[in-house]
């Protein structure tokens, strides 16, 4: 099926929207002006304003749309895998590969945490919540081989433990990683299933014998 051409507002918008997200990226929100994205986009200082009220509603728009979730969570709820464990292993291989592939991905987190203090993160959820639920069925389906956690808490844990091995590997030296050896993704997929604890012994096992 052959896409359908932009209308012309929606593409006006989307030139807005590319021009913007270069400069966001290149330079950081506050250090972008209107001014960089009006010439940027090629078009009038009115005809922005015609579609975004604010380079913050701008920004908004950025972080809605280019955020890669949307690239992300159909490849975890499209895996299928015998076990947990098999499609934890998948699952951790492409969410770091697709990760990978977006370079921005840390920049654009960054500038909302360190220019916005975050406040338009409530905004990101309530777009990603919907997507999150396919995951989280998912993860379900497993239930026999897990401890009863809620399946959003589940899907929270398994995004954030392995988004956090993206961020540290980026941000990581080259020689600090060499130390971990080139398996260890598949060790942070192990801490995952089973823990830290030696033999595998839960919290709850841990109090017992300390009573």
């Amino acid at each position: 099926m052959v896409d359908e051409p932009l209308r012309k507002g929606e593409a006006t918008q989307a030139r807005i929207l590319d021009a913007a997200y270069s400069l966001f990226m290149e330079q950081g929100y506050h250090g972008t002006s209107m001014r960089q994205i009006v010439e940027r986009a090629g078009i009038t200082t009115g005809g922005v304003y015609n579609h975004f009220a604010s380079k913050e509603e701008i920004w908004i728009a950025v972080l809605l749309q280019r955020h890669p979730y949307r690239d992300i969570l159909p490849v975890l709820s499209e895996l299928n895998s015998a076990t947990l464990e098999e499609y934890v292993r998948n699952a951790a291989q492409r969410l770091v590969g697709e990760l990978n592939k977006q370079q921005d991905l840390l920049h654009i987190t960054l500038i909302e945490l360190v220019e916005f203090n975050g406040v338009h993160i409530l905004q990101l959820y309530e777009r990603i919540a919907p997507e999150l639920r396919p995951l989280a069925a998912l993860l379900n389906k497993y239930g026999g081989e897990l401890r009863p956690i809620s399946p959003p808490l589940l899907a929270r844990t398994f995004l954030g433990f392995f988004f956090s091995y993206y961020i540290t590997e980026a941000m990581m030296p080259a020689q600090v990683r060499a130390l971990m050896g080139a398996d260890a993704l598949d060790a942070f997929v192990d801490i995952y299933l089973h823990g830290v604890l030696a033999g595998g012994e839960g919290r709850g096992a841990s109090s017992e014998t300390s009573a």
